[in-house]
C-alpha cells in the first residue's frame, strides 16, 4: 500500500498547480504563518489559514502597511490541530483522514471580489485544471436562519447553478455559517464535496460523515459583523476566505480511498520500514489491523510531520501549554515505535525527520534551515523518554493485570497519575494503552491524585526555601566514623542515563535513621547513596533535580543536591512509598534540566577563553553561575566593554560552537596539570588532587604527554568538575544579553544558549519588525507606539548588541518625530493665534472671540490663543476636541470691560463644564478645563455664547 505514486498528480504538482492558478488570477503569494502563533495568545497552534489575516477581517490593520494594502492572496498554510478546542490527536491513526498536521490551500479576497468570482475560481480549478468529474462534485450553501433573521444564501446558490451544476447537486445546509468568535466578522459559507465512488447520486450522504463523500473545499463569505447583542450588521468591506485540505485533495486526485495511501505519506512509510524492519504498510484499520502495525505507521508518520514543522517554527517541548502538547505527541509516537514497530528509541524521530525535509522543504524552506535544530531537540526529548518508557510499560502491565484480576474495568486513577508523574507518560497515552486492553481510567481518582500532587508541590516549594536539609560539622564527623555509610561515588554524573544504587543513609532532623517510615508525609529529608548520577551544586553550576525510584513502589523527588566532603546528599520528599537503608534504587536525574546546564557550562568556558583573546591576559574569573536558563560570568576588567568588543567576543564564541569540536575531560595530577600552557584556573581556589581538566578540541591524554606545548594556549583549558556537552555544536547558539559593572574593576556578562538564545533572537526580530512598522506610521499612532516599544525594549532579554542597535534607531525615530510634532505644533499654534488676530483686524469693534480649534485638544495652544486675546484686551473662549483621548479642552479670558459687566471666568467655565462634564478652574480673569462629553462641544459653545451675550444685553 505504501508503494510510491507514479501518476500525473504528485503531491508536489497538486500544490504547484494551485499556486500557478491563483498567480494567474492576480493573487499575491503570502508565505504560511508560523504554526506557533506567538502574537495570538488565544491559539495553541495555527489551525486555519485565516489566522494571519485576523487584523484585516477585524478592521484593525494599518492601511499603510503591506498587509493593509493586500487585496488578493493565496498560500498553503501549515496547520496543527492538537490540544485545545481543535484537537485531533487521539483520532490520528484510527482512520484514513485525521491528522495533527495538515496543509490548508487557500485563496483570499479583502474587499475585492466576492461570491461570484470565488465560486467561479473554485469550479474552474477543480474541473478544468485538476480535471475532477463534475458529476461527482456536490456543493452546499447556507439554508438561512429565519428565527434569527438570517436569509438563505440565494446569491451563492445561483452562482453555483450558473456553473452548470445539476440542481440536485446544489444542497442547502443549516450548518454553513462561519463565525470568528462570539462577536465579530462572520458570514455564510459554501462547501464543495467529492464522491470517491461515483456512478450514483450521493446528495443524501453530503455532511453525513461518510468517508467516501468528503468535503474538500470551503468558501467563506465574510459579509456580517455580529454585535454584542447578537444582531448582525452588514460589513462595509466584504471578504472571501477559502480553505482546501491539501491531503484530501491529493487523495482524490490520486484516486486513493485514504490520505495515507498517497505520496504525501508513502516516502515516510518507506523510511519507517527501513529504520524499523517492520512489515510493509498495508492500509488496514480497526479490527483488521490485528497487530496494530498499520496504525503505528500512520501515527508515527503524522507525528513526525507535526514535530518537524512545530520545532522549525520555534516550538519547544516542555511541561506547559503548546510545549506540553508537543511533548505528548513525541512520547505518543515514541511508544508506537517501541511497542508496535519494535524499534529502539532515543534518536528515531530525528532519523525519520530528513524525509519530511526532502519532500516538503522546497515548499517550506524553514524546514531545511532549521534541520539541525530540529534534530537536537528531538534527540534530547526522545532520549529522555527512552529512559523511563520500558520501566513505565512494565508498571502499566502490572496495574492492568491487577485491575483485571480484581474484575474491574478501570485503572486506578492514582496509578495513572503515578505513570505521568514518575515516568512521564501523558495521561492520553495511558488512556490509549488502557483502551488497547479494553480498560478505562477512573478519572475522579486521577484528578484527586493530580490535585494532591499540586498541593504537595506548593508545600514542598516553601519547605525547600525555608528548610533545606544540610549536614553540619558534627554530622560529617559522625559519617567519617561510620563505615556503613561510605563516601559517594559520583563519577556517573559525567555519563548519560540512570544508575542503579543502594541507599546507605537517611538523614532527618539531625539524625541518621534506617527507614523513612517515621517521617511525616511530604516532609523534606536527605538520602545518601553508595553511588549517584546526580550532580551536586559546585563550581557555579546548579544542582540536578530528579527522582530516586523503586519501580512500582517508591518515588523520592530530589529537589536539591549538595556535596559535603565527598558525601552527596539528595534532598527532597516522598511522593509515595518508603525508603530503607539497603534498598536498591534507580538514581534518575532530570535529563531535560541537565541538557541546558551542560550547554551553559561549556559556553562559560568558551566565553572565558574569548574574553582573554579579545580583552587580554589580565582577565581573571571572579564568579560564575551556570543555570538551565542562562550563564553569568564575573571577571576582572577596569573599563566597560565596548559594543565592538562585545560583538567580537560573541562572534568568536559562536565560531567555537560552529567548529563543533569535541569536549574532553579527565583527571590529572594537580601539580602536573598546573603547568599546562594556557590553563585557566580561579585564583585562590582550592582544587582537589587529582583535578579534572576540561579541554576543547584536544584529548586530555594528548595534552598530558606534552604539558607545556604553547599550542594549548589556542584553546580553552580549565580545571572543572562540572558537566559538559560532548561537542561544542550541541550548544546550538550563543547570545550575550547583558554586560555591566558589579564592583570596581569587576564586570559581569550574562548570556543564553540553545533554545533560550533562539527565543532571544525571535523576540529581538519581532521588536525590530514592530520598529520598522512604526517607521511608516504618523502622528499620535507613532508617538504611542514608540513609547510602548521603548518600555518593552528596555525590559526585553535580547542581545545587548541588537538592543543597542534598536535603541539607536528608536532614538532617531523619536527625535525625528519630536521635531515633526514641534514643527506641526508651531505651525498650528501660529495659525490659531493668527486666526484670532485676523478676526479682530476684520472686526475691531467685536468684544469677544469664540472658536472650536482643530488642535487635538492641545491645552498649550489654547492658552497661547487666550494670551493673544489678553494682549488685545479682548474676551476669548476656545475649545478643542481630542477625539482619540475622548476629551475636550477649553479655556477662556475675560477682558476688563467684560469683568466690569459682571462676567467671571470661573463661573463661565463652570457653565460650560455643566455641558462637557469634567472639571474647570482658574481665576476671575481666566479659567480652563477638560471635559469628557466630546459630542456636546457645539452645545457647550452655544452656552458660552449665551452666557457672554446675557452680560451685554
Amino acid at each position: 500500500m505504501s508503494s510510491s505514486y507514479d501518476g500525473p498528480w504528485t503531491a508536489r504538482k497538486v500544490r504547484e498547480e494551485f499556486f500557478n492558478y491563483f498567480r494567474s488570477k492576480d493573487h499575491t503569494f503570502v508565505p504560511s504563518s508560523s504554526t506557533v502563533p506567538y502574537d495570538d495568545p488565544t491559539l495553541l497552534f495555527a489551525n486555519a489559514g485565516m489566522n494571519q489575516y485576523k487584523s484585516i477581517f477585524l478592521g484593525t490593520v494599518d492601511p499603510n502597511s503591506e498587509r493593509g494594502k493586500l487585496k488578493r492572496a493565496f498560500n498553503s498554510q501549515k496547520c496543527i490541530r492538537a490540544g485545545g478546542k481543535h484537537n485531533d490527536l487521539e483520532d490520528v491513526g484510527k482512520d484514513s483522514y485525521h491528522h495533527t498536521f495538515f496543509e490548508m490551500l487557500g485563496n483570499w479576497s479583502f474587499g475585492d471580489y466576492f461570491k461570484k468570482e470565488a465560486i467561479e475560481f473554485s469550479w474552474d480549478l477543480l474541473t478544468n485544471v485538476y480535471g475532477l468529474p463534475k458529476d461527482r462534485l456536490y456543493v452546499t450553501y447556507y439554508a438561512g436562519d429565519p428565527q434569527n433573521g438570517i436569509p438563505t444564501d440565494e446569491e451563492a446558490k445561483q452562482h453555483w447553478l450558473s456553473q452548470g451544476i445539476s440542481p440536485d447537486h446544489v444542497i442547502a445546509s443549516k450548518g454553513n455559517f462561519w463565525e470568528m468568535g462570539a462577536t465579530g466578522p462572520c458570514g455564510p459559507c459554501s462547501e464543495i464535496h467529492f464522491d470517491r465512488i461515483g456512478g450514483r447520486n450521493a446528495a443524501h450522504l453530503v455532511d453525513g460523515d461518510d468517508p467516501n463523500v468528503l468535503e474538500i473545499w470551503n468558501n467563506v463569505f465574510i459579509q456580517f459583523n455580529r454585535d454584542d447583542d447578537g444582531s448582525l450588521k452588514p460589513l462595509p468591506s466584504r471578504h472571501v476566505d477559502t480553505g482546501m485540505g491539501f491531503e484530501r485533495l491529493v487523495s482524490v486526485l490520486q484516486n486513493k480511498l485514504s490520505n495515507y495511501d498517497t505520496d504525501v505519506f508513502s516516502p515516510i512509510f518507506t523510511r519507517i520500514q527501513e529504520l524499523t524492519g517492520a512489515r510493509p504498510y498495508s492500509g488496514k484499520f480497526g479490527n483488521d489491523d490485528v497487530d496494530g502495525i498499520d496504525t503505528a505507521y500512520r501515527v508515527v508518520a503524522d507525528h513526525v510531520r507535526t514535530l518537524s514543522f512545530a520545532l522549525s517554527d520555534g516550538g519547544v517541548p516542555n511541561n506547559v501549554g503548546r510545549g506540553y502538547v508537543l511533548r505528548r505527541i513525541l512520547r505518543r509516537g515514541s511508544r508506537y515505535v517501541r511497542k508496535k514497530l519494535g524499534a529502539p528509541i532515543g534518536s528515531f524521530f530525528s532519523s525519520l525527520m530528513p524525509v519530511v525535509v526532502e519532500t516538503m522543504g522546497d515548499a517550506f524552506p524553514e524546514l531545511t534551515k532549521k534541520q539541525g535544530d530540529i534534530k537536537e531537540i528531538l534527540d534530547e526529548e526522545e532520549e529522555s523518554f527512552s529512559r523511563t518508557l520500558d520501566r513505565g510499560e512494565k508498571l502499566f502491565d502490572q496495574y492492568a493485570t491487577r485491575t483485571k484480576d480484581l474484575g474491574i474495568n478501570e485503572l486506578n486513577g492514582a496509578d495513572v497519575w503515578r505513570l505521568y508523574d514518575t515516568y512521564g507518560f501523558p495521561v492520553d497515552l495511558t488512556r490509549l494503552m488502557a483502551a488497547e486492553l479494553r480498560l478505562g481510567i477512573n478519572e475522579k481518582e486521577f484528578e484527586d491524585a493530580q490535585e494532591h500532587s499540586k498541593l504537595a508541590s506548593k508545600g514542598s516549594f516553601k519547605k525547600d526555601k525555608a528548610d533545606l536539609v544540610k549536614l553540619d560539622v558534627h554530622d560529617l564527623a559522625a559519617l567519617e566514623k561510620n563505615d556503613a555509610i561510605p563516601k559517594t561515588d559520583d563519577s556517573f554524573k559525567f555519563q548519560l542515563g540512570n544508575v542503579t544504587a543502594t541507599v546507605k543513609g537517611i538523614y532527618y532532623h539531625k539524625e541518621f535513621i534506617s527507614s523513612s517510615s517515621g517521617i511525616p508525609a511530604d516532609a523534606n529529608f536527605g538520602v545518601l547513596l553508595d553511588r549517584t548520577s546526580f550532580y551536586a551544586e559546585a563550581g557555579g553550576q546548579e544542582y540536578d533535580t530528579g527522582n530516586i525510584v523503586i519501580d512500582g513502589a517508591t518515588d523520592f523527588e530530589v529537589t536539591n543536591v549538595q556535596a559535603y566532603n565527598g558525601y552527596v546528599l539528595h534532598t527532597g520528599s516522598l511522593k509515595y512509598g518508603q525508603l530503607s537503608v539497603g534498598d536498591e534504587v534507580i538514581s534518575s536525574y532530570d535529563e531535560l534540566r541537565r541538557w541546558p546546564l551542560r550547554s551553559n557550562h561549556t559556553a562559560t568556558h568558551i566565553l572565558n577563553f574569548c574574553l582573554r583573546e579579545v580583552l587580554g591576559d589580565h582577565i581573571d574569573q571572579k564568579g560564575s553561575l551556570v543555570a538551565p536558563t542562562k550563564l553569568r560570568f564575573d571577571f576582572s576588567h577596569k573599563a566597560q566593554i565596548s559594543l565592538p568588543e562585545l560583538a567580537k567576543i560573541e562572534s568568536m564564541s559562536i565560531d567555537w560552537i560552529r567548529k563543533n569540536v569535541k569536549v574532553y575531560g579527565k583527571d590529572l595530577d594537580l601539580k602536573t596539570a598546573h603547568k599546562i600552557s594556557g590553563l585557566r584556573a580561579v585564583f585562590g581556589e582550592a582544587y582537589p588532587d587529582p583535578v579534572r581538566v576540561v579541554v576543547l578540541g584536544y584529548d586530555v591524554d594528548e595534552v598530558a604527554k606534552d604539558i607545556e606545548n604553547p599550542k594549548w594556549r589556542s584553546t580553552s583549558v580549565e580545571f572543572c568538575g562540572g558537566t559538559h556537552v560532548a561537542k561544542t555544536g550541541d550548544i546550538k547558539d550563543f547570545v550575550i544579553t547583558e554586560e555591566s559593572g558589579i564592583a570596581k574593576g569587576i564586570r559581569r556578562i550574562v548570556a543564553v544558549t540553545g533554545q533560550e538564545a533562539h527565543e532571544a533572537s525571535r523576540v529581538a526580530n519581532s521588536l525590530k519588525v514592530r520598529l520598522e512598522q512604526l517607521e511608516s506610521t504618523e502622528g499620535r499612532e507613532k508617538d504611542t507606539g514608540l513609547k510602548v516599544l521603548s518600555v518593552e525594549l528596555g525590559q526585553a532579554d535580547i542581545s545587548v548588541l541588537l538592543k543597542a542597535e534598536l535603541k539607536d534607531r528608536l532614538a532617531t525615530l523619536r527625535k525625528s518625530l519630536d521635531k515633526q510634532i514641534k514643527e506641526k505644533e508651531n505651525a498650528i499654534n501660529k495659525a490659531a493665534v493668527n486666526a484670532l488676530v485676523t478676526f479682530f483686524e476684520e472686526k475691531p469693534d467685536s468684544e469677544v472671540y469664540f472658536a472650536i480649534l482643530e488642535v487635538d485638544g492641545n491645552a498649550k495652544i489654547l492658552q497661547n490663543v487666550v494670551m493673544q486675546g489678553k494682549k488685545l484686551g479682548k474676551t476669548v473662549y476656545v475649545f478643542s476636541v481630542d477625539a482619540e483621548g475622548g476629551k475636550v479642552a477649553h479655556a477662556n479670558y475675560v477682558s476688563e470691560s467684560a469683568r466690569s459687566r459682571g462676567l467671571d471666568a470661573r463661573t463661565w467655565a463652570s457653565k460650560v463644564s455643566d455641558i462637557l462634564g469634567g472639571k474647570a478652574g482658574g481665576k476671575e480673569d481666566g479659567a480652563q478645563g477638560v471635559g469628557v462629553n466630546v459630542a456636546q462641544v457645539e452645545e457647550a459653545l452655544k452656552v458660552a455664547r449665551v452666557t457672554f451675550s446675557s452680560r451685554y444685553n
